[in-house]
């Protein structure tokens, strides 16, 4: 759970910006994206299959650049 506290002489706009850095490196947003929907075993293989297959694909691209 990301947690800000207002410090002394601070603004609400900069707690604001500390709290949605902290919320988007915690991965809370996309956690709730992927939550949103109930998604069936067969959608989710196929979306785990998918980024295998780009993780693959982009590894192998770095592999090829560093050469």
């Amino acid at each position: 759970m990301a947690q800000v506290t207002l410090e002394e002489n601070e603004g609400i706009e900069s707690a604001l910006r500390r709290f949605k850095r902290k919320v988007s490196r915690a991965g809370i947003f996309q956690d709730m994206k992927k939550h949103r929907y109930f998604e069936t075993p067969p959608e989710k293989r196929k979306r785990k299959q998918l980024a295998r297959h780009r993780q693959r694909r982009w590894s192998s691209r770095r592999a090829r650049q560093s050469s």
